[in-house]
């Protein structure tokens, strides 16, 4: 037998060791030449470690999740043992990813497994991020690698410029006037909204709410939350909560359409409409809402909204919504006339809250005081939910924003 030590390379001039994440062979796995063994993660890019030459794995030396140092033996493999090379050896030479060709200084923290364990090599994850291609897209892409495994020409496949699902993002000048294609998921995005618009005869209702107790217990209290609960304290939990209790009170918002028949959700579910790196949409959900606190709420609010900011998010986090909220606010915009996300009936945006001079009444007097307001904008189905529906549920939304508990204790 002709032992043939596996050590761990050098990956670049200040990387010392690496991390075992997977090992993608096992002990008795017959590979050939260039066949990825193992994946390792640096501080720098996640890679994928080749064989050397072919044979028969006959030892691996670590465990995932083992701090290797560079340089040391990692697996033996016997390679007197003939190894098939069978006409199937040029389709798994396209497969090979080197670590030369694993884009070393890619710095993708995208998921690496599939719901089904399906693997994505960092140089498909870095080319699929480059492309605009998010990880929900990816998974629908067919691999031609051993076990469905996506590799760099299927993914190139997909993006090519007028192949089905393809995308371009290259621009050109006609006239002074640059041409941008929209990428995949912007293209997506699109055709959603116009179906929601050619769906639902939308009607949009709006009110303005009094929210200083909100805003002053938040200020009062934003440090003392996160100090004693390690979470942030925004305004929207407290927006969920007040979409929660109305919706509690008026069921029919939180409906489906199929066809003639109205489909009456028994979960309380609410999207969060966020932006991701890209500037494209996604609309996370919080499950079970009417199951949380406020602490609940902001906890799950923060993750959902830290995982779009990183692109972590999974094909669960973003379905069962019922109902939508969108925070136009963010963006300083005072309202906004939001589209219902299907098949939901209705979404709810929150403009800014701004200080101003309003006339309110003290001791049965009329008098003018500075107080913060906000501008609430509700858009709905209206072959199912009517302007009386409607109103009085954006309207309880207010109330409940206006009547919040400013000695609310954290």
């Amino acid at each position: 037998m002709a032992t043939l030590e596996i050590k761990l390379p050098k990956m670049g001039e200040s990387i010392k060791e690496a991390t075992a994440l997977k090992w993608l062979k096992q002990v008795g796995d017959v590979v050939e030449k260039d066949d990825p063994i193992l994946e390792v993660a640096t501080d720098k890019v996640d890679s994928e470690l080749a064989a050397p030459e072919g044979g028969v794995i006959t030892e691996i030396l670590f465990a995932e999740n083992d701090v290797i140092p560079v340089g040391t033996v990692i697996a033996k493999m016997d390679t007197s043992s003939s190894v098939a090379t069978s006409t199937t050896k040029e389709t798994k030479v396209e497969e090979k990813l080197s670590i030369a060709e694993e884009t070393i200084n890619s710095k993708s923290d995208s998921q690496r497994f599939d719901d089904e364990g399906r693997f994505y090599s960092p140089l498909v994850r870095s080319m699929a991020e480059k492309e605009g291609v998010s990880f929900e897209e990816l998974k629908t892409i067919p691999g031609s690698g051993q076990n469905g495994r996506v590799l760099k020409n299927d993914l190139l496949t997909f993006i090519e410029p007028g192949s089905k699902g393809g995308l371009s993002q290259q621009s050109n000048y006609e006239g002074g006037q640059q041409i941008i294609e929209m990428d995949r998921m912007r293209s997506m995005i699109a055709d959603h909204m116009v179906h929601s618009k050619q769906t639902s005869p939308h009607v949009t209702a709006y009110i303005e709410a009094d929210v200083t107790k909100m805003v002053k217990w938040r200020e009062k209290n934003k440090f003392a939350f996160q100090e004693k609960y390690g979470e942030k304290i925004t305004y929207t939990p407290i927006f969920v909560e007040a979409v929660v209790k109305a919706i509690q009170e008026f069921p029919l918002i939180n409906v489906s359409v199929d066809g003639k028949k109205i489909i009456v959700k028994s979960s309380i579910n609410i999207g969060l409409a966020a932006a991701l790196p890209s500037g494209n949409l996604i609309v996370p959900v919080i499950k079970n809402a009417d199951q949380k606190n406020m602490l609940g709420l902001a906890k799950e609010t923060n993750s959902l909204v830290q995982k779009a900011r990183t692109n972590k998010l999974k094909a669960d986090d973003i379905k069962g919504g019922t109902f939508t909220i969108s925070n136009v606010g963010t963006f300083r915009n005072l309202m906004g006339t939001p589209i219902i996300n299907q098949p939901e009936v209705a979404i709810l945006a929150t403009g800014s809250i701004n200080k101003r001079a309003v006339v309110v009444t003290q001791d049965g007097e009329d008098v003018i005081a500075i107080r913060s307001m906000i501008y609430l904008s509700l858009s709905f189905d209206h072959r199912v939910v009517d302007g009386n529906l409607g109103g009085s549920f954006l309207a309880r939304i207010g109330d409940f924003l206006e009547e919040f508990d400013s000695n609310r204790i954290v």
